[in-house]
């Protein structure tokens, strides 16, 4: 089974009916009868969606929402009101309060079912993770304080352009969002970055019968309009399948006969959900940016220099080529620590990896890979290259002091152990036991009065 659907009804009918349609979907399913029980399991079980339904007996389903919006561990789920009562008053409460969508009966089960797919690919971007506020706050991912939201830009793309610029106007004075309207060809102009559409309203038939969904398609294609939201306008179209455009992309369908101002609070929660999972993927990229990167140096760290170190070897395998690797280590570095603080320590290996880094090419390898010891690796480098390269960076870190954040300055020297190999067919190399040897010659170096290299040649 995938998914677990929390359903939340005071009739005992009603949640039967419910199970046995989501079950036969393959959905798991958890019942509640009131406000109190869908609260606790909400918390308890952590469901992927709720059907709540508007009355209940010991509250109504619109204070059940809030509480479940109020509280971090829960407001992610997505939650869909479902109701008998077709009060529009009610119906735009839920839409404030952060219902997904709300759902009068009766209703198409193929229409329900396509809905509640949509629901549940649009809130697990990271397969499941995003809806997880714990386990974000345990990988360092939890979510920054909400900052002021700019108005946003919604396209409207219709097939009458005065149709769209009376609704565009119609639907400006609901609120501060920018609208703007497009040909089915103007929209996939260029355009920069920060002007692109963050929600889409298409309709439906556009020069051709369901024309709007294979605009939509096209659009859901494209790297810079991938994450929009978008709603399909029915406009009086009779031949689209409502299931058809949700499991198409669709986030939300209406037609013509909505009040513009449910239609504009339904683009605008589509705006909202989209810059959400827009901040979504932003910190978790910059999480495993930070999985990979040392912060302080901006170097590579030691998982990704030895991965890419191991690249670096089976390159050289494969094609018979030289390499060279190093590990350098800063010479005496306790002592800047105990003398002078960690802030001067910080700064003399942001300054040592500013200066190892511009004497390096752009295809060797730099990565920090302990307190103040560098991995190098100089891909197709002889013996005779890899020792000038090395005597080299010792004489750049030695020959100018570093400057202290308080002005003082301190002389700087490191020490370097190389290993030389040759990468024939025959000659199987392992890139620890390249680092390994280029260790062990570092200690050499350093057992030797330090600041100087130490070269271990692997025979062929």
């Amino acid at each position: 089974m995938f998914g677990k659907i929390l359903i939340v009804d005071d009739v005992s009918t009603n949640r039967i009916v419910f199970k046995v349609k989501l079950g036969t979907a393959g959905y798991q399913t958890l019942l509640a009868a009131d406000g109190a029980s869908c609260l606790r399991l909400a918390r308890s079980d952590a469901p992927d969606l709720i059907l709540l339904d508007l009355m209940l007996p010991d509250m109504s389903g619109l204070a059940v929402l809030r509480e479940l919006k109020e509280d971090p561990a829960t407001r992610r789920i997505p939650v869909v009101m479902v109701s008998s009562d077709r009060d529009p008053k009610s119906r735009m409460e839920a839409l404030r309060l952060g219902a997904h969508d709300f759902l009068t009966r009766p209703w198409n089960d193929q229409t329900l079912l396509a809905r509640l797919r949509g629901l549940l690919r649009a809130t697990e971007p990271l397969g499941g993770l995003a809806g997880q506020s714990e386990d974000m706050d345990m990988l360092g991912l939890s979510e920054a304080a909400p900052g002021f939201d700019m108005p946003g830009e919604i396209a409207i793309i219709m097939a009458r352009s005065e149709d769209a610029l009376q609704l565009r106007r119609k639907l400006a004075a609901q609120g501060s969002d920018r609208y703007s309207v497009f040909t089915p060809t103007e929209v996939f102009s260029a355009r920069s970055e920060a002007l692109m559409p963050e929600v889409y309203l298409i309709e439906a038939d556009l020069d051709q019968p369901g024309s709007g969904l294979q605009l939509m398609s096209e659009l859901l294609s494209r790297s810079n309009s991938r994450f929009a939201g978008f709603c399909i306008l029915t406009a009086g179209s009779t031949n689209l399948v409502p299931a058809t455009a949700f499991d198409l992309g669709a986030n939300d369908l209406v037609d013509a006969t909505m009040a513009h101002s449910e239609l504009a609070l339904r683009l605008h929660t589509l705006l909202l959900r989209k810059r959400d999972g827009d901040r979504t993927r932003a910190r978790v990229q910059d999480g495993l940016r930070l999985a990979l990167v040392d912060p302080l140096t901006g170097l590579h760290n030691r998982r990704y220099g030895m991965a890419q170190l191991n690249a670096i070897v089976a390159r050289a395998q494969a094609d018979g080529s030289e390499i060279a690797v190093m590990v350098a280590d800063i010479d005496r570095f306790k002592r800047v620590n105990d003398s002078f603080g960690h802030a001067a320590g910080d700064a003399v290996l942001i300054e040592v990896t500013r200066r190892l880094a511009h004497s390096l090419r752009a295809s060797d390898l730099l990565a920090r890979i302990g307190g103040e010891e560098f991995l190098i690796a100089l891909p197709g480098t002889d013996y005779a290259q890899a020792e000038l390269v090395a005597e080299r960076l010792c004489r750049v870190i030695e020959e100018s002091p570093v400057t202290l954040p308080d002005g003082a300055e301190i002389q700087v020297t490191i020490s370097i152990g190389m290993a030389v190999g040759f990468g024939h067919q025959t000659d199987v190399m392992d890139a620890m036991e390249i680092v390994d040897q280029a260790d062990r010659a570092l200690m050499t170096s350093k057992s030797s009065g330090r600041n100087q290299v130490t070269i271990i040649h692997r025979a062929a």
